[in-house]
């Protein structure tokens, strides 16, 4: 029997918690419907930052009965996700005001942290018609390849690829490509941490291509410093 502590998962902006479930061998919506569901499991206050080129951006991450919170400061911002099992809610907190963010804002890139409003909702795990295009190694671990096909109303993506660890479903790699399968934005995985009973991210690498160029030109880095 495999313990909890080989057992995590992982949200897109890097946080790691408990997960008593481990992903076995199922249907991509029955993989992506596990990804959705149990990423605020373990109630967590994260003390992170967003580093590029010598700028820090300190950020408060909070996960609790399904909400995911992104708290900034100069000027105050706060960003909560509220999960579902079929959508989720992206609002925006601004002089003690809580609007939903529009659609009109979704590409828009939140705080120079090189994550547009979209990839903060998470949208594209709710895309239809998931298909696992195999399996590939990441750093040691065995995952699944899921290709994601974007909605017509989407602008900017054509399609999401994902890897999902197959031991404990977290997401190592998310990749982002154009209508024309270029290369837009790649998230990975560099390393994790335990605090207390909790696995989590300690670096994220957020990169940014202009299409038909294999090499990045932006580079970002989400890291975890502790619970507060």
């Amino acid at each position: 029997m495999r313990s909890r502590s080989t057992c995590f998962f992982l949200l897109l902006i890097g946080v790691i918690t408990a997960n008593p479930r481990c992903i076995v061998a199922q249907s991509a919506e029955k993989i992506l419907e596990a990804a959705r569901l149990n990423p605020t499991s373990q109630p967590a206050e994260l003390n992170a930052r967003i580093r590029s080129d010598g700028t820090i951006t300190p950020v408060t991450i909070t996960l609790r009965d399904h909400v995911i919170s992104y708290e900034f400061e100069n000027p105050k911002q706060a960003l909560r996700l509220k999960l579902g099992p079929k959508l989720t809610r992206l609002s925006e907190q601004l002089n003690d005001v809580t609007k939903p963010v529009p659609a009109t804002r979704l590409h828009d890139e939140v705080r120079n942290s090189g994550l547009t409003y979209e990839d903060l909702s998470l949208g594209f795990l709710y895309w239809p018609d998931p298909v696992i295009q195999g399996q590939e190694t990441l750093r040691t671990r065995t995952a699944w390849k899921i290709d994601l096909q974007a909605p017509v109303e989407e602008t900017l993506y054509g399609v999401a690829r994902v890897w999902i660890d197959k031991e404990s479903g977290a997401i190592l790699r998310i990749e982002g490509y154009d209508k024309h399968g270029l290369l837009l934005r790649r998230f990975e995985i560099i390393s994790a941490q335990k605090i207390g009973n909790l696995w989590m991210l300690k670096q994220m690498r957020i990169e940014g291509f202009t299409p038909g160029n294999p090499s990045p030109v932006s580079r970002r880095y989400l890291e975890v410093l502790g619970k507060n």
